[in-house]
């Protein structure tokens, strides 16, 4: 994975049907997906039960892009190896989902995998600074974690600003989860964001047999967020 701050579109598979994940991913890498955004949920840290290690190796061929996956688990470092072998490009654990988030990346860097952090709506950015020699990524969460199709946190543009200045030039991506679309995109790349996290937004009005709406939507959030990407 080469760095650069260029604008990702990362559809979430939690909106695509979940009885036909091969062909849903082919359809939305086809129309312009940049990455592919799992969600793993484990009904004890947020209120949602979603994806294991075993569903992430049986999409694995059939992603091409980037397998993006996002542990909203705790306890979470017995399973990170575990999506490492799975095929994860990328492993986002939660800042708030353990006692020792800086052993959390390190495990992850030493799966020889991309660490991501994420951060809760209620969860400053102080403790992100002494974290970010770790980091490949940083999820802010602009929804509570647990469910797709929540609104939109605007609370959360000043926490993105603040995140994008203390970065600086460090190759780190800013990844937006949650209430992303063509009215809320250009808000957070102005803010400094890079990655967008997308379920709805994509996957509306499509399907795996009808997957020109899919390039559509794809193609409208990439555009509203590159006319106020910084």
């Amino acid at each position: 994975m080469t760095f650069s701050r260029a604008i990702k579109i990362a559809p979430s598979i939690l909106s695509a049907d979940f009885a036909n994940f091969g062909a849903e991913i082919r359809a939305i890498e086809a129309q312009g997906a940049d990455w592919v955004h799992v969600d793993v949920m484990d009904n004890h840290f947020v209120p949602n039960l979603t994806f294991g290690p075993a569903l992430c190796r049986a999409i694995r061929p059939h992603i091409k892009t980037v397998m993006d996956v996002h542990l909203m688990i705790s306890p979470v470092d017995a399973f990170i190896t575990a999506y490492a072998e799975a095929g994860a490009d990328v492993i986002t654990a939660h800042l708030e989902a353990g006692p020792h988030i800086h052993r959390t990346l390190q495990a992850i860097r030493g799966t020889g995998k991309k660490a991501g952090l994420a951060i809760n709506p209620g969860t400053g950015i102080d403790a992100v600074a002494h974290l970010l020699d770790l980091t490949d990524l940083v999820c802010v969460m602009t929804v509570n974690p647990g469910f797709g199709g929540q609104k939109f946190i605007s609370s959360q543009l000043d926490k993105i600003c603040a995140l994008r200045a203390m970065i600086g030039d460090r190759p780190i991506h800013i990844e937006i989860d949650g209430g992303v679309t063509i009215e809320t995109a250009p808000l957070v790349t102005a803010a400094g964001a890079d990655i967008l996290v997308a379920g709805s937004a994509v996957f509306a009005g499509g399907s795996a047999e009808n997957p020109a709406p899919y390039g559509t939507n794809i193609a409208a959030l990439r555009r509203a967020a590159q006319t106020a990407a910084t």
